[in-house]
């Protein structure tokens, strides 16, 4: 079981460990040992999330997340399993505390009407400089 926060924890069943050999340096134990891991969490079947939290998790997941609706995070960056797979976890535990924050909702808000006239002041004169680069006549 994975804990969330107070309110939301993970059952075993919702994830799935895939162990393998890691890629990039580390002599024959790379060769030898199956210390990377690939958690899968299925995220549209899990009861204990919210439709809206799903739908900020599948965003933030980005290319993580597969067309049968579950996120998969690799770790391959420590020579131990334990050590991967507990990255593994973490990784995930941060991604669903990111989409568990609703974002603010904007508020519209008009410009004072101050910074209009500034504007309108400020488009004024770049035309009037604009307006003096043309060509010289003969007769000026």
């Amino acid at each position: 079981m994975l804990v969330i926060n107070d309110q939301i924890s993970l059952q075993d069943w919702e994830m799935t460990e895939h162990f393998m050999r890691a890629s990039g340096p580390g002599g024959q134990n790379v060769n030898k040992v199956s210390s990377a891991v690939e958690l899968r969490f299925e995220a549209e079947r899990s009861p204990s999330l919210e439709g809206s939290v799903k739908t900020r998790l599948r965003r933030l997941a980005g290319r993580r997340w597969t067309k049968d609706g579950a996120l998969v995070i690799q770790c391959d960056e420590t020579r131990s399993q334990s050590r991967n797979r507990d990255i593994a976890r973490d990784r995930l535990a941060d991604l669903i505390r990111k989409a568990l924050v609703a974002p603010k909702r904007r508020i519209k808000t008009k410009p004072t009407y101050g910074s209009q006239q500034r504007r309108i002041k400020a488009k004024k004169v770049r035309g009037e400089v604009k307006a003096l680069r043309g060509r010289i006549g003969r007769d000026e």
